[in-house]
């Protein structure tokens, strides 16, 4: 077993697939996909499904790496704003270097910040940088950096 992939539904995949190979360095894994049909509709439990969207290869991790699928269905419904004490699924996380050098780089691109940029020590892990971000869509990006 093994894991393979988290997945946004996008309302403009291409300008969200853009931002995330912009900002935290995925990379496009062809082809472009375009799909239809009642196969698809069976699979996913949406009748008439309709989708375009993209696999992105995500950073730290070989050509057979996890990606992230981002997605647009042609008939796409409405979500309430989320926050990240929701239930259900929260936020993607990146390890990156300079975490208030990412963070601008997620506003300068669309996004916007939402906590404070904060830094903890975790007793046997290391110090801990890191802040919550939104995508240019509101989804969740935690932005972290580890010294250990």
């Amino acid at each position: 077993m093994k894991y393979v992939h988290t997945n946004i539904i996008s309302k403009d995949w291409k300008m969200l697939a853009e931002f995330y190979i912009e900002v935290f360095d995925c990379r496009f894994v062809p082809p472009e996909r375009n799909q239809a049909g009642e196969w698809l509709g069976q699979g996913t439990g949406v009748p008439g499904a309709e989708l375009q969207g993209a696999h992105l290869l995500l950073p730290g991790y070989g050509e057979d790496g996890p990606t992230l699928e981002i997605y647009q269905y042609k008939n796409v419904v409405e979500r309430s704003d989320q926050l990240p004490n929701a239930l259900g699924f929260g936020h993607i996380s990146f390890e990156v270097s300079d975490v208030k050098k990412v963070l601008d780089a997620v506003c300068a691109k669309g996004g916007s910040g939402f906590g404070q940029i904060t830094t903890r020590e975790i007793e046997g892990v290391g110090l801990l940088t890191f802040v919550y971000a939104r995508d240019p869509e509101g989804n969740f990006i935690e932005i972290q950096h580890w010294e250990k």
